[in-house]
């Protein structure tokens, strides 16, 4: 037992050589198939699930980012364009929507108030002591002196605020202008009448920009597969005609209805309050050709009783939600008219460059022979509202009737823009000379004619008249906003052509307003000279054209853009390192060569030739 006990807890002794062995080894896998031929399957049954399930990876994959099996890009892209087309479509109506209403708005506002502060009695009764014949005449002023000034800042403007932009601050002013009248008062009235002449111009030129760009966008969309396009390079000369003709047809047949929006609130409203032509024309001896100033021995007093304050907030609570109405169409229907990139290029080029070249584009001897059609325009808009409209109309047919009269003018030159589009078959001179025929026969016939004072028989010839002048007027306008979107194709010029172009018009405007008391016959003798004037140049301009003559565009500098930040990148001027430090040679070289090309003249022949 004992030295049983002292055996087991004797400690083992220290292993030798001989007795020390290698640990047991798993045996190899060939080993183990050589033993098992079953493991050959089970391995290959590994190895090809491991292969099943990449691959399987691999397909889901596919199908996750991959094309999808019914992908068609062509039409994809087909559609992506055609949504373009569509988007700028809508562009053009609610640009030309917002445009009727916006003048719509103005002149029924304007029309209304003056024939009621022209009431002895509403003046008396409602403002005795506050000389509203004055404020009247100081609105009157503000909105047709302020305009002069608008060629200093109307570029600026467009080119700050962007072409959209500009469109939305002008009919926010407009929409200003209606929400003053609820206060009548010196300090409300007088100030946004001139800030109405501020923001005429601005308006107009920038919607004359933003109907040519959309029709050149329009272009883009259409033949988005030409190289020229792709590369965002000019497209070629005459290429964008088809499309400027139609969109401004469309505008100006929505803005002449304009003239048929002002009428309702004297339609619907006023007129329950006239008297008859029998009190209101009792002192008038002559009309037509034979009237001087602005219809003589009229009645000063029109109303028979006086509307009562709460309906004449209802029609300018009405006029102003239409106008709010307008605002919003700018704001949310109407799209940009340039790209992010060529906003910045055209503000780039230096506010003194823009301040400079409306002037310098005046020295393009195109614009210089349309300046007398550009006068003729505001002359003969303005001479239908208040000359024809009053000393022929009114005087023949009473107060009552001047909505009906001018709705006849307004129906017919929406109507007859559809005949802007014979451009598309024509020669582009046919609508402007047959605009000028049909006005100048109708100068004539006024001049001949003295209508009767209260002699109603005389309706369906001044009716008729309206009607004609509608026709000529369209003409004349849709044909010199479908001229200059053919003459200057340059995105970069278009702004300061149609600033010149309104500038001249509300030039002419404001001379209409000067000669207000002068003979009948005076009036029309000027009008008659300026179209013949009008005629004879511009078709001196295009026997210039066709003799291929060479003509002057300023140069529009290089846009200068800022290396730091990110408002604005290009391959050339990256935000790599070392960057900045490159920019004194490029600036070198551009300084050299607009040294070299300062006063040259556009080398290229389509910039050159008619």
């Amino acid at each position: 037992m004992g030295a049983g006990f002292g055996g087991a807890n004797r400690a083992p002794p220290p292993p030798t050589s001989d007795t020390i062995q290698a640990p047991p080894t798993a045996p190899r896998p060939e080993a183990a198939m050589e033993k098992d031929p079953s493991c050959y399957q089970d391995a290959t049954k590994t190895v090809a699930g491991n292969g099943l399930g990449a691959e399987g990876t691999e397909a889901q994959l596919d199908d996750f980012v991959g094309a999808h099996p019914e992908y068609n890009e062509e039409e994809e892209e087909q559609k992506y364009f055609r949504r373009k087309r569509l988007g700028v479509v809508k562009n053009v109506l609610a640009a030309s929507l917002a445009g009727t209403l916006t003048y719509g708005v103005y002149l029924g506002l304007l029309q209304m108030q003056l024939i009621l502060h022209y009431d002895e009695t509403y003046r008396e009764v409602k403002y005795s002591n506050i000389q509203l014949e004055d404020i009247d005449r100081k609105v009157l002023m503000g909105i047709n002196v302020t305009p002069v000034a608008a060629l200093l800042y109307t570029p600026v403007l467009i080119r700050f605020f962007g072409t959209k932009w500009a469109m939305f601050l002008a009919v926010g002013i407009y929409a200003l202008f209606v929400s003053s009248n609820y206060w009548e008062r010196y300090y409300t009235l007088v100030p946004s009448a001139v800030a109405i002449g501020v923001a005429i111009v601005p308006l107009w030129a920038s919607m004359g920009n933003y109907i040519t760009r959309m029709a050149q966008k329009y272009y883009e969309y259409v033949n988005y597969k030409e190289e020229h396009v792709q590369e965002q390079q000019r497209a070629p000369r005459g290429a964008c005609n088809t499309y400027v003709i139609i969109f401004q047809t469309i505008f100006y047949a929505c803005f002449h209805l304009s003239f048929v929006c002002a009428q309702m609130p004297m339609l619907f409203f006023l007129n329950n309050y006239l008297y008859q032509l029998n009190h209101t024309l009792f002192g008038v001896k002559h009309c037509g050709t034979l009237s001087h100033g602005t219809l003589a021995g009229f009645n000063k007093t029109v109303l028979q009783s006086l509307p009562r304050s709460v309906n004449l907030i209802i029609v300018e609570s009405a006029l102003m939600a239409a106008a709010f109405l307008a605002m919003l169409m700018v704001l949310v229907l109407c799209g940009s008219a340039y790209r992010p990139t060529e906003e910045i290029d055209l503000r780039s080029i230096g506010w003194g460059n823009i301040f400079q070249l409306p002037f310098k584009h005046m020295r393009d001897y195109r614009l210089r022979h349309l300046f007398p059609l550009f006068i003729y325009s505001g002359f003969e808009v303005l001479f239908v509202c208040t000359g024809f409209s009053l000393n022929y109309g009114v005087c023949a047919l009473g107060l009552e009737k001047l909505a009906y009269l001018l709705m006849a003018y307004g129906f017919s030159a929406s109507a007859c823009s559809s005949l802007a589009l014979c451009m598309l078959r024509l020669r582009r001179q046919i609508p402007l000379l047959a605009g000028a025929l049909v006005h100048a026969a109708l100068l004539v016939t006024l001049f001949c004619w003295a209508p009767e004072p209260r002699h109603l028989v005389q309706a369906p010839l001044l009716y008729t008249i309206a009607v004609l002048w509608g026709m000529g007027s369209t003409l004349n306008k849709t044909g010199i906003s479908i001229l200059l979107g053919m003459l200057y194709e340059d995105k970069e010029r278009q702004d300061f052509v149609f600033t010149i172009y309104h500038w001249w018009q509300a030039l002419a405007i404001f001379t209409v307003y000067l000669w207000s008391g002068l003979p009948m016959k005076a009036k029309l003798s000027i009008m008659l000279l300026t179209l013949a004037v009008a005629v004879g140049a511009y078709l001196w301009m295009e026997h210039k054209l066709a003799q291929h003559v060479v003509y002057r565009l300023p140069r529009i500098p290089r846009p200068r853009h800022k290396m730091h930040g990110y408002r604005y990148l290009e391959e050339d001027d990256s935000d790599e390192t070392g960057s900045e430090g490159d920019g004194g040679k490029d600036d070198d070289d551009e300084r050299q060569a607009e040294a070299t090309s300062r006063d040259e003249l556009p080398k290229d022949d389509g910039d050159q030739l008619g």
